[in-house]
Parts: structure tokens; C-alpha cells; sequence
């Protein structure tokens, strides 16, 4: 039977057919298949909550009914099942996921194997509807990611525009999950790609905004959470904004840093692979048992928090209880995200900070759920290192312009704390573990051990100090050169000259034999010697905002080193290592 899409799906493969248009056409279809993933994820959830305690609404409703026995068993059941599923089906899908995506784009040019996004849904709706303290951003991320990344296969899409397709599922992922289109984009641009240039931006967009139609179709235009009414009380809240991010900046690096501690503990202990998450989700029934508030992603908690339902001992007692309860569960080997706990954590140290200002302040300080809501986005900050995806979901969630510049004052001062105290965030600390070293989507531990020597041009245009400007245009005519190095009688590199140091006065004829190079030359230069590595290189290159740079030892010019150079020895060090791991 003819199939009347087939003359469309072979013009898309076409490799005439318009690049950006394409782009844009493949953004659509991944929006589309992220956006009912995202719907399918959530329903299957329901499902196995439902089909794990026959009941799928807020733990809190009914954990005082639930047998001891049932409390602690159905995590330990779960976490079998769930150890069973990524054991045998597909590794990637351990832990919170995003590292996984992150790590894809940045070595393999994002390419994901299609089976992770089946074994994603599978095993996370298992572990959070089993009752895993984890959250499903995560999870929709690398689902949204792995459709990305299949569609880009399908259709044969080149590896350069292979990561602008994950970042497409990443953004839907996000977009349907808060019902938050613009904190997907950014998410995905400032997290998942590293990039903000316009052939990522607009497909990015796209995929967001679709998948967000599709979520509002199925969930309505309603924010996740019961968002309060936000005000400032008095300019003097002002000053307790900072306080409130450094704190936020403090907790979050503690999270980070227990999550990973507990990954040690349980790879130490001697059992099967499959079979630890049954062991994290019996001693996560235990915690269980006392506090169910930190069951699933714990949206019901939040919730009481940011309407002030929550007494001070509870809420500060909750941020350690759902820090330990997330760390068992992933360090164990569950799947779920980070992105919820860290939004749970920021609600109760805001409600915590907030009902201890507002008791000694009730004039000039705002509820305890305000600094709530607040904290949320600092401790998403603080966590993943992303202040302006925090900031933005944030501001999406409640929708008042209020919100923005204290939002802005907790979440930057929370990644500052968090950033200058440890190396890498919640995402990449987890590549750091296995050797890869990620700056701007690249794997900057690639670079570190390649030398300019290596990859540098010897052929360089250099002409003396005393060269007139006639000449000088004359050489870069005729030479077809982008620099030409300047020297002094003893071959010294004292300045460089380009076009652009020469266009004002090409039309003063009269300078053309009293101007001379050494009056033209840029000499305040930034250069490298042949020892130095390729991501020595990159790095002055990207401070100075030049494409490339002198080579110098003992003030000699030996070469040039362009950037592109860089970029060919950094593709060729990565399909190296890929035939060396296979």
C-alpha cells in the first residue's frame, strides 16, 4: 500500500533540501514524539503507583493507611525491578540521566542508542512510582534526548547538527514537565549544548514550544505547583535575599556532595549490580515509615510549603531526611532525576529561613513560603550551575515580574557559593569521576593532552618593522594572508597587523611611505610556545576573542596555530578514542 508520507520523508533526506529548514521540520517532529513522551511518562507513573499501593494519588493522602510491610517492601520490590531493567537493558539508564545526554554531546557528537529512551521510561516510572526519591525531569530529559538523537539518525541528519537534535529533545522534555517553554530552551542551551548561536536557538524553540502545546492539551495551562501570591514586603527583604542564596549555595553543594558520597558506599559493597537497588529502596521504606513527604518526586510537600502548611522543625528536619533519601536511591543504582529533589530541598530551606526571619520580622518580611519559593530556584542553581535555566523556570512557574530580581540575588550569589567551593556541578561531577572534563559542551580533557607543537602551521607571513604601508597592502594582497607578523633586525615577534589595522587610512595617499609596520602593529599579543597544550590555546584564544594565535619560544616566531586546527585535532582525538573503546 502506498504510503503518502514516503515522497516527504525521502525529500527530507535529500541532501539538497535546505539545511535550516530541515532543522526546523526535525525540531517539529522530535517536539511532537517528546511532548506525548513526556504525557506517556507521566501516565505510566499513575500507572505503576497505582498497580505497586492501588492508589495513585499523593502519597500524603494515604501513606497513614499503608501496613508497615508494604511501606518498606514495595521501594525494595521496585528497586529489584528497576536494577533488573538497566542491568540487561541498557546502562545508560542508571542514575539521573542528564550527565548521560551531556557526555553524548560533547563526545559523540550525540548520538544515543534508540533503546535507552524505552529502558528510561520503564525503569524511572518503576523507581518513582515505587516510591524513589527522585524526580521526573531528569528522566524526560534523556527520554526527550534519545528521541532527539533517533530521529537525527533516522533521518541521517550530519553529526554537526546531531546535537542540535538532542538539545531539541532535551528543551521538550523540560518545557512539558513545568509547562515552562522558555526555561526548556535555556535549559538545553546553557546545560545540555553549551551554545546560544542562532542555527541552535531557533530549532531548540520550536521543539519546545510543540512539546508544550501538546503537554497543555492533556494537563491544561497550569503551573506544577500552588504558586502563592508574590510580593516584597519592604526594601529591607533586600538585604536578606543574599543571605538566603549563600545558604542555598551551601545546602546544594552538601546535596552534591552526599549524593556522590553514597555512589562510593554502595560501590563498595559486594552484591550484584541489579540487585543494590533493592537493597537502597528496603532502607528507603525504612525512612519511609516516618516520612512519607519524601516518597516520588514529593510535589505534594512543596506544595504545603509554599502555602505555609509546614512547622519550622519539619521543614529544616526534611532537608536532610529527602538529601538522604535521593542519595540512597540513585547511589543505590535507581533511575530518576535530580532536578525535583533539588526543587523539594530548596522549598524547605526557604520555608525553614523564611519562618525564622518571619517570626522576628513579621513587618517587613514576607511569609515563609515567599523565601520558599525563592530558595527553589537557588538551590536548582546552586546544583546544576544553571542560574538563568532556574531563574527562568522559576519565573514561569509563578508568572510575576516581582519575583525576578530576587530570584536573580539568590539563585547568581547560590551559584557563586556553590562553583567557587567545588569543581563541576551535580551533572558534571559524574563525568569528572569517569575522566571527562566538559567546558561549553567540550571535552576539554581531550585537549589537555594534545600539544601546539603538534597541530601549529609553520608557514607564517612576517615582515620587518621598517616595511612602509604600501607594501604592506601590497603583501596582503598578493600573500593571501589574514596576519602578517611583525619583527625587529633580530627576527624578534613584536607586533601583528591585519586588515582591520589598516582600513582607516587606506584612503591617505599620502601616508603610504611614512607610515610604517611598526606604527600599524597590534604589540600588546597574546602568544603560546609550542609546549603548551591545545586547551591552553583555546582558552587565551577564547579571553582575547581572537581565531588564532603566534607561536612563540624565547621570543622567536616558530608557527601560527589556528583555531580550526584545534577543532580538526579535537574531532580526530574523539573518533580515536570511540575506535579504541569499541
Amino acid at each position: 500500500m502506498h504510503n503518502p508520507l514516503t515522497p516527504f520523508l525521502h525529500s527530507l533526506r535529500h541532501p539538497r533540501f535546505n539545511r535550516h529548514i530541515k532543522n526546523l521540520l526535525f525540531a517539529l517532529i522530535i517536539g511532537i514524539l517528546s511532548g506525548y513522551g513526556a504525557v506517556f511518562f507521566r501516565y505510566i507513573i499513575q500507572f505503576i503507583q497505582w498497580a505497586f499501593y492501588q492508589n495513585s494519588d499523593d502519597i500524603l493522602s494515604f501513606a497513614h493507611s499503608l501496613p508497615p510491610a508494604v511501606t518498606v517492601g514495595m521501594p525494595a520490590l521496585g528497586g529489584l525491578i528497576v536494577g533488573i531493567l538497566v542491568y540487561f537493558g541498557a546502562r545508560e539508564a542508571k542514575g539521573h540521566g542528564v550527565p548521560e545526554v551531556m557526555e553524548a554531546v560533547a563526545l559523540r557528537d550525540g548520538f544515543i542508542r534508540k533503546r535507552v529512551a524505552l529502558v528510561k521510561i520503564l525503569a524511572s516510572a518503576v523507581s518513582i512510582g515505587s516510591g524513589g526519591s527522585v524526580g521526573r525531569e531528569g528522566p524526560i530529559v534523556q527520554i526527550g534526548s534519545s528521541i532527539g538523537s533517533s530521529v537525527a539518525q533516522f533521518f541521517h541528519v550530519p553529526r554537526m547538527h546531531m546535537k542540535t537534535m538532542v538539545g531539541c529533545g532535551a528543551a521538550a522534555g523540560i518545557a512539558a514537565t513545568f509547562n515552562a517553554p522558555i526555561a526548556g530552551v535555556l535549559f538545553a542551551l546553557e546545560v545540555i549544548l553549551g551554545d546560544f548561536g542562532l542555527m541552535s536557538f531557533s530549532p531548540v524553540v520550536l521543539s519546545s514550544v510543540t512539546a508544550t502545546t501538546i503537554s497543555r492539551h492533556y494537563f491544561g495551562d497550569l503551573p506544577a505547583f500552588v504558586i502563592p501570591e508574590y510580593s516584597v514586603v519592604s526594601l529591607w527583604e533586600y538585604l536578606f535575599y543574599p543571605v538566603l542564596g549563600v545558604l542555598a549555595g551551601l545546602i546544594g553543594l552538601a546535596f552534591t556532595s552526599i549524593l556522590y558520597k553514597s555512589e562510593d558506599l554502595v560501590d563498595a559493597v559486594r552484591l550484584p549490580e541489579w540487585l543494590k537497588p533493592a537493597l537502597g529502596g528496603a532502607l528507603l521504606g525504612l525512612i519511609l515509615l516516618k516520612f512519607p513527604h519524601v516518597f516520588g518526586v514529593g510535589y505534594g510537600s512543596i506544595n504545603l510549603t509554599l502555602v505555609n502548611e509546614m512547622e519550622l522543625t519539619l521543614l529544616f528536619v526534611l532537608i536532610w531526611i529527602k538529601i538522604a533519601a535521593t542519595s540512597i536511591t540513585i547511589g543505590s543504582g535507581g533511575s530518576g532525576g535530580i532536578f525535583a529533589p533539588s526543587l523539594f530541598i530548596g522549598a524547605m530551606t526557604g520555608g525553614a529561613f523564611g519562618s525564622v526571619l518571619h517570626s522576628f520580622l513579621p513587618a517587613i518580611t514576607a511569609s515563609s513560603g515567599a523565601y520558599a519559593l525563592l530558595a527553589m530556584g537557588g538551590l536548582v542553581a546552586g546544583t546544576t550551575h544553571a542560574p538563568i535555566t532556574a531563574i527562568i523556570i522559576l519565573f514561569e512557574l509563578t508568572g510575576q515580574y516581582t519575583i525576578i530580581l530576587p530570584l536573580m540575588i539568590t539563585c547568581i550569589l547560590s551559584t557563586i557559593i556553590a562553583s567557587s567551593l567545588k569543581q563541576g556541578s551535580i551533572y558534571t561531577i559524574k563525568l569528572l569521576r569517569r575522566g571527562v572534563h566538559l567546558q561549553t559542551g567540550r571535552e576539554v580533557g581531550v585537549l589537555q593532552r594534545l600539544q601546539v607543537k603538534d597541530y601549529m602551521e609553520t608557514f607564517v607571513v612576517s615582515i620587518p618593522e621598517s616595511m612602509p604601508l604600501a607594501e604592506i597592502i601590497n603583501t596582503l594582497k598578493t600573500q593571501n594572508a589574514p596576519y602578517l607578523h611583525v619583527v625587529d633586525s633580530n627576527g624578534q615577534l613584536t607586533g601583528i597587523i591585519s586588515f582591520r589595522d589598516i582600513r582607516p587610512i587606506l584612503d591617505e595617499k599620502d601616508l603610504m611611505q611614512l607610515v610604517v609596520a611598526k606604527d600599524l602593529a597590534t604589540s600588546n599579543l597574546v602568544t603560546i610556545s609550542p609546549e603548551d597544550s591545545l586547551q591552553t590555546a583555546l582558552k587565551k584564544m577564547t579571553d582575547k576573542g581572537v581565531n588564532q594565535l603566534p607561536v612563540v619560544q624565547n621570543g622567536n616566531l616558530l608557527g601560527t596555530l589556528p583555531e580550526c586546527n584545534i577543532t580538526s585535532a579535537y574531532t580526530q582525538a574523539l573518533i580515536r578514542r570511540e575506535i579504541e573503546e569499541e
